[in-house]
């Protein structure tokens, strides 16, 4: 199927690594000119490299903080400069600490609003312009499996990812008829360093090895496994792209089947 990418421009946030780098990556193999993120002058232009020699597109790094609203302003600026405007945004951001509801402050608590949730507010404030001069546009904010259950001791993300979710559902009327559609999507367990951090953590506390820990879960997936960033990356190109023309303001996920929510 011809996506209908080549030639558009993406920008991903936060793709240093992870699913941000797995979307940048199949983004670029369908032709679309990307703009990655991160913190890590180092690490992205490691992943630009990369990324150029394998998909033989044009890409492009910005060092931004998600955290500070006038980094974000300077990112979607170098990306219209460099590329011309903006088709494709993918919102994204390193998840907040584990913690359960004793364990967390308000210091806490105001920094996962800031990056989880206004993060996402401005990057989408910041293209809308940029999709409405250029007749339309996609949006996927990558969330969580929690959006559709919560996860055990992470009492931030969950309560931050469901205000994602919200914000997704809400946009999709207003934005319907600037052509702009915008989707939520969850990973499950997929192998990401995230991922790990979290199944050392389990495996710590409950004086486990981290091997245990990934079996038990697996075993709670009906595929049986853990995912890729690139299968993860691959449904979230196709809501990013023309070929998708009629899915908009949904809370999907990629997991495996292992969440049972309907």
């Amino acid at each position: 199927m011809d996506l209908g990418l080549e030639g558009k421009v993406a920008l991903v946030a936060a793709s240093s690594q992870g699913l941000g780098r797995a979307i940048a990556e199949e983004l670029a193999a369908e032709g679309a000119r990307v703009m990655i993120s991160g913190r890590s002058e180092e690490k992205l232009a490691r992943a630009v490299g990369e990324i150029r020699r394998s998909t033989g597109s044009e890409v492009d790094h910005r060092v931004a903080d998600l955290t500070r609203a006038g980094e974000i302003e300077g990112l979607v600026a170098a990306a219209a400069e460099r590329f011309g405007g903006v088709d494709v945004l993918v919102n994204n951001a390193g998840g907040p600490p584990a913690g359960g509801f004793d364990e967390v402050s308000d210091e806490d608590w105001a920094a996962a609003f800031e990056l989880n949730l206004m993060s996402f507010v401005r990057l989408i404030r910041g293209v809308l312009p940029h999709m409405r001069a250029r007749g339309g546009g996609r949006i996927v904010n990558v969330a969580s499996s929690s959006i559709k259950q919560p996860i055990e001791n992470l009492i931030l993300s969950n309560t931050l990812r469901a205000g994602i979710a919200g914000l997704a559902k809400s946009l999709a009327s207003e934005l319907a008829p600037d052509g702009v559609l915008i989707n939520t999507l969850g990973p499950g367990r997929i192998l990401t360093d995230r991922s790990g951090a979290l199944d050392a953590a389990r495996a710590e506390a409950l004086d486990i090895p981290v091997e245990q820990v990934r079996s038990e879960f697996a075993a709670g997936i009906p595929l049986g496994r853990y995912g890729t960033p690139e299968e993860f990356a691959r449904f979230a190109v196709f809501l990013l792209s023309p070929a998708n023309s009629y899915v908009t303001g949904q809370a999907v996920l990629a997991d495996g089947g292992m969440v049972r929510a309907l």
